[in-house]
């Protein structure tokens, strides 16, 4: 019974990321949501029992449809702690990702943020709600001090090897960020977004190794079609360094150059003008949930790969 519950379980969850990966995903040539269910269906067809069969083709598509929109909200919710309730499952589904060759893509995004679930389940578990008032729902425990989200993300990493991925790129892109005027060392955003995996893409429609969105390729001179360019790492390295360099010239802090490359300026320029700051640290705890883990994981990442502090750099 535990192995049949297991497979009912695993099927539901990867029918479900699938079909909602299209339903959301506004990339051209992207995979359509009944190829992808049909896809997890030939999967379970190959892996699967027959009663563990029956529960993956009465899945309803609407509710596939709704779990992913889920998962997207907590992503861009207010709350980090929201977040770790999700590490289990996303643990479950990742691997099972990497078996279908049309959803790999996917896994090599997912795997990139498990990290954050990881990080946001720490706080769960440390953070104490706020005790509700008499006849109040219960409110969800408070962000976490971007302070104590650095140092947090500092220790997780100090012991974290290069990845594989990282050895036969790093070399080769940073002339490519220093041409442009922006820091080298950021080329290590890579990592941060695809683990150097060019594979990656996201369900909203993000891919490569800097996980450029459609819109933002075409706005720094790249083509998604026919050919995706954020698929080239020298084109998507070159793009990427193009709109961080904006970014900079338009805020002056590489922070929020960062929380805006994740979140976007027009949601970091709201922010510090509601919370009349010009400092990151003045709206973290405002900023989406996956943005608030986004900063502090480059900002530990580059102090780990290359020994500075995102404020000691230049450039831009």
């Amino acid at each position: 019974m535990p192995c049949y519950a297991f497979h009912v379980r695993t099927a539901f969850i990867l029918t479900s990321f699938l079909a909602g990966a299209a339903a959301v995903s506004a990339q051209d040539n992207q995979i359509q949501l009944d190829d992808l269910v049909q896809a997890a269906e030939q999967w379970a067809r190959d892996n699967l029992d027959d009663n563990a069969l029956r529960v993956l083709q009465n899945v309803d598509r609407d509710k596939v449809k709704q779990l992913l929109a889920d998962l997207q909200k907590q992503f861009h919710g207010d709350y980090v702690v929201e977040l770790g309730q999700l590490k289990d499952t996303a643990r479950s589904l990742q691997p099972l990702l990497e078996r279908y060759e049309e959803t790999l893509p996917y896994a090599v995004w997912l795997k990139t943020r498990l990290d954050y679930l990881d990080v946001a389940d720490h706080f769960r578990l440390t953070i104490p709600a706020p005790k509700p008032e008499p006849g109040q729902p219960s409110l969800p425990a408070p962000n976490p001090a971007p302070e104590k989200e650095r140092e947090l993300w500092i220790e997780k990493l100090a012991a974290r090897p290069w990845p594989e991925n990282a050895k036969p790129y790093v070399s080769r892109l940073k002339p490519i960020f220093a041409a442009q005027k922006v820091p080298p060392e950021l080329v290590w955003l890579a990592e941060v977004e695809s683990s150097f995996d060019p594979r990656a893409r996201s369900p909203v429609g993000a891919a490569g190794l800097f996980q450029l969105m459609p819109e933002t390729a075409k706005r720094f001179g790249l083509r998604v079609s026919p050919f995706d360019q954020r698929l080239h790492a020298d084109q998507s390295a070159e793009a990427a360094a193009r709109y961080l360099k904006y970014l900079h010239a338009h805020f002056k802090d590489w922070r929020l150059a960062v929380a805006a490359y994740n979140a976007g300026e027009g949601t970091i320029d709201n922010l510090l003008k509601k919370r009349k700051t010009r400092t990151f640290d003045g709206i973290a705890t405002h900023l989406p949930a996956e943005t608030q883990l986004y900063v502090p994981k480059v900002e530990a990442t580059v102090l780990r790969r290359e020994g500075v502090k995102l404020s000691d750099l230049g450039g831009g």
